[in-house]
């Protein structure tokens, strides 16, 4: 049989390509003292988030070994990135933190990571598209624009977001902004905290279930809903020592249970959109004294 050159062109072009998704591993590794250069394995790990995702086969997870601030990163597909136990840093100036640009069907998981802005980063976390991004156990502090962006362009996207501070962000906490399509965002023991602009809002195409949080001493409200398509479901929330306690604009949506809002400027501003309350919630010590119009077919609060 003759070997021809095109047929060994072909045959290199397979080996390499072969190689590359050979030098794909379920789990890598980043180091403070690590090189981008290594294959990220834990013997020889990498240097950042973004040397070690290229390493790092979809679905598979990146793992911290030490303490050391790993970079921005964008992610492109399902991936787990975990610093759980070490002191993991994202240190960002004048752009994002993480960026979350995955597919369709792509999951991502953010879990004991640092993200921090020193002042001039823009958002914390940026969720642009994928099916589902869980941050779990985290603290976000210092961007100017957002905390944490949920904005997936991808039609029945979720977010999850549990044990996180997000504060002392130079604008707004968290905000859910879907383009079009509906995104369904849970919170669960979240603490919103020291923002200059709101702690939590979402706009037309967000819907929240949060529970066990608190946001306080915010700039803008606490919580807020705006327009009819971006409900809010609160349990067990403390809304406390934010300019408004509640706000809903444009046909906003809110249902309260065992919800305490307290010490507020302004405790509610809900004139513009719909209350309902379970009758199981407190307010006291805000500084208007009013008590909101809430939907006549449900409960006082």
């Amino acid at each position: 049989m003759r070997i021809t050159a095109a047929s060994l062109s072909l045959t290199a072009i397979l080996f390499v390509a072969a190689a590359h998704l050979n030098a794909q591993a379920t789990r890598t590794w980043v180091s403070g003292v690590g090189d981008d250069a290594n294959p990220c394995s834990r013997t020889a790990p990498c240097k950042t988030f973004a040397g070690a995702i290229s390493k790092t086969a979809a679905g598979g997870e990146i793992n911290a070994l030490d303490p050391g601030g790993f970079g921005a990163v964008t992610i492109t597909k399902s991936i787990t990135i975990d610093a759980t136990g070490v002191e993991a840093g994202v240190l960002v100036s004048g752009t994002n933190g993480i960026v979350v640009a995955a597919g369709a069907t792509d999951t991502v998981t953010l879990r004991g990571l640092d993200i921090v802005g020193l002042s001039t980063g823009i958002d914390g976390i940026k969720f642009l598209s994928g099916a589902m991004l869980t941050v779990e156990d985290c603290r976000i502090s210092g961007f100017t624009l957002r905390g944490i962006s949920i904005e997936s362009s991808t039609s029945g996207a979720q977010a999850f977001i549990s044990n996180t501070l997000v504060h002392d962000q130079t604008n707004n906490g968290i905000i859910v902004n879907p383009p079009s399509v509906p995104n369904l965002v849970v919170l669960d023991h979240v603490r919103v905290v020291n923002s200059a602009g709101a702690g939590l809002g979402t706009n037309p195409g967000g819907t929240l279930h949060v529970t066990n949080s608190t946001f306080s001493n915010n700039g803008g409200p606490g919580v807020s809903s705006h327009g009819p398509q971006a409900p809010i479901s609160l349990e067990s929330v403390n809304i406390i020592g934010n300019a408004v306690g509640l706000k809903l604009v444009n046909g906003g949506a809110a249902r309260l249970s065992n919800v305490n809002v307290v010490g507020n400027e302004v405790g509610f501003d809900t004139s513009g959109g719909t209350l309902n309350s379970f009758g199981n919630n407190h307010t006291t010590g805000n500084l208007d004294g009013a008590q909101p119009t809430v939907n006549n077919h449900l409960s006082p609060l």
